[in-house]
């Protein structure tokens, strides 16, 4: 969204100023630069039925490109937004024989209608967050997508020319049972058929975690750092989140 009024990090995209900010955070590891800045974050319900949060938001007060690297047009700010529980599927396989060759990764993004279908909610409720009141003061008019684009086909289409990985593939020697065709590690990181091998990262999900996988990631370790050194795990626990009482019927 361009903003109406100049109250955006833009101001501090020059020289000059990135090279103060750099310096402070440098010496003192205080001011902007301690910030990745997307300290505004959300998780929703893309629509009524489903039962906890599937898509993800990260609020960046400049309208800037993904990778950092070119502003959009002055004043803005944006929301970084996706689904969480994609249901494509790819692969990491062996190219070849040769274990000095690079393996093949194939990601398969947005290769189930649901995704699209997913990725247009997103925009959707988007744009209606931003078109809140507490919002008027503040938005001048919509950069990307465009206000313009409104049918199923022209947002599918704006997609498949902007969405980007968020970088946190995982899940790519899956955990299960000995007997799943598709499982790599045992419960207890162990890599099935192979002696003395653990996996202990987010390789071993076995389904996409809802959220950032770092959290997720750090238990895994502690997890199977206690089975090689022989500690007894925790007491199991699956308490219960808290559900919309009207998940079935209702998004919000």
């Amino acid at each position: 969204m361009a903003a109406s009024q100049p109250i955006t990090l833009y101001k501090h995209w020059n020289v000059f100023s990135k090279a103060v900010i750099g310096a402070q955070w440098l010496f003192t590891k205080t001011g902007m630069g301690a910030s990745n800045q997307f300290e505004s974050a959300a998780f929703i319900r893309s629509k009524p039925g489903i039962k906890y949060p599937d898509i993800q938001y990260h609020f960046l007060p400049i309208a800037v490109r993904y990778d950092g690297q070119a502003a959009a047009e002055g004043h803005g700010f944006q929301a970084h937004v996706g689904p969480m529980r994609s249901t494509s599927r790819g692969a990491v396989t062996l190219a070849s024989s040769d274990p000095a060759d690079d393996p093949k990764i194939f990601f398969n993004y947005m290769s189930q209608d649901k995704d699209w279908e997913e990725f247009r909610n997103c925009i959707r409720l988007t744009r209606e967050i931003f078109g809140q009141d507490a919002f008027k003061p503040f938005v001048k008019h919509e950069i990307q997508p465009g206000a313009a684009l409104q049918t199923d086909a022209e947002l599918d289409s704006f997609i498949r020319e902007h969405a980007e990985s968020a970088y946190h593939p995982c899940g790519t020697c899956r955990m299960g049972r000995a007997s799943d065709p598709d499982a790599v590690v045992d419960p207890q990181g162990r890599v099935i058929g192979v002696d003395g091998l653990r996996v202990a990262d987010s390789s071993i999900f076995p389904r996409i975690t809802n959220g950032n996988l770092n959290g997720p990631s750090i238990m895994v370790g502690e997890k199977i750092s206690d089975y090689v050194l022989g500690l007894d795990p925790l007491a199991a626990s699956n308490d219960a989140p808290w559900i919309h009482p009207d998940w079935e019927t209702s998004q919000r």
